[in-house]
């Protein structure tokens, strides 16, 4: 199996290609059949349904992000939401392992060979059908972010797909509107990764506005702040840095409505949601989880204040990612105050979600 965006899967006959259209001239169908679109189809037009179709598959999605390596394992079919059968993260830190330069370390070049090598692993032993794999800023901005994906597939048949920040914010805003629906109305989606800020707001499946800016939680971290805690000066320098790169575009967002109903989907909003009061993540997906900005605010100065040891003690604070929640604090309360957001809604379902659902559009079509 080698992997991509879309890999052919093992019940693909008859000279389909990989996305699921037929080439002509090649293979043979069955009498009275046709594939159209990933889909056997009688003459009649009806669609027939066959063991291991499309219609009922396993996913494999690797998603490579500035923190963590993510293998995600789903059983999906189009027209119902993805289950998740298996899950597999590591603390790669990619970011970290850019050099001055702004390329990506031999270090980390090798490291995420060997979890692209363990992901494809994990994808045969699982049962995989389909093997979908992207990675985000760390790899996006590296000066050979591209050679290094090259190197990567010469050497694992794993083919990763830098995703831009834009195609990232879409992405992501698809999964939110598929979560909570139409009812929610205008939808407004943040998300704060290790590298980047992305915004997303729309009516529709497909958002009008979307943003991405260099402001991830743990980008800001190594860029800002010298000390553990972090000293006032660098505090507010970097507060007043974030508000000003969103200042700077959110009149594109504000101009177009107010959002009736508004998302965060990171870890970094999850955690700070959980450390004021909201549900832990043992109680499942379908708790409702609120965050209020008055919260944040809060928060965002009492975690100033704390040291990484004393920030990984809060409720939901995972040790890897407590130096990074002043900064995502910051970007947060920043965030929520000029998009003029007094409460926001945790979703369940992010990115990952976002290029399964996007895939699954895809093969019905």
């Amino acid at each position: 199996m080698r992997g991509a965006w879309v890999v052919a899967r093992p019940e693909m006959r008859w000279g389909d290609d990989p996305a699921g259209v037929p080439r002509e001239g090649t293979g043979e169908s069955p009498p009275n059949e046709v594939l159209c679109m990933g889909k056997t189809v009688s003459q009649e037009g009806e669609v027939l349904l066959r063991p291991g179709s499309v219609f009922d598959m396993r996913l494999g999605v690797l998603d490579v992000g500035s923190n963590t390596v993510h293998m995600l394992v789903v059983d999906a079919h189009p027209g119902a939401r993805p289950l998740p059968a298996f899950s597999h993260k590591v603390d790669l830190r990619l970011a970290a392992h850019l050099e001055p330069d702004n390329s990506l370390s031999a270090v980390g070049e090798e490291r995420l060979t060997e979890l692209a090598i363990e992901a494809m692993r994990i994808a045969e032993d699982k049962g995989v059908e389909e093997f979908l794999a992207f990675a985000t800023s760390a790899v996006r901005e590296a000066s050979n972010g591209e050679e290094v994906l090259a190197r990567i597939e010469q050497r694992t048949g794993a083919r990763i797909k830098a995703l831009s920040g834009e195609n990232e914010a879409r992405l992501t805003f698809l999964a939110a509107r598929r979560w909570f629906g139409w009812s929610t109305g205008r939808l407004l989606v943040v998300d704060i990764g290790g590298g980047s800020l992305e915004l997303a707001a729309g009516q529709d499946e497909e958002p009008e506005a979307v943003m991405s800016l260099p402001l991830g939680a743990g980008r800001l971290t190594r860029d800002w702040f010298t000390a553990d805690p972090p000293s006032a000066d660098e505090v507010r320098a970097l507060r007043k840095h974030v508000r000003a790169e969103i200042a700077r575009h959110a009149g594109d967002f504000l101009r177009r409505g107010a959002a009736d109903y508004v998302v965060g989907t990171s870890k970094t909003f999850r955690q700070l949601a959980r450390i004021a009061g909201a549900a832990p993540s043992s109680e499942g997906f379908y708790v409702k989880r609120y965050l209020k900005h008055t919260d944040v605010v809060v928060w965002a100065e009492r975690l100033a204040a704390m040291d990484r040891a004393e920030r990984s003690r809060l409720p939901g604070v995972s040790e890897g990612r407590a130096a990074q929640m002043v900064a995502g604090s910051i970007v947060a309360d920043a965030a929520m105050d000029l998009m003029e957001v007094s409460q926001l809604e945790i979703c369940p379902w992010a990115l990952r979600e976002g290029i399964i659902l996007r895939r699954l559009d895809v093969i019905q079509t």
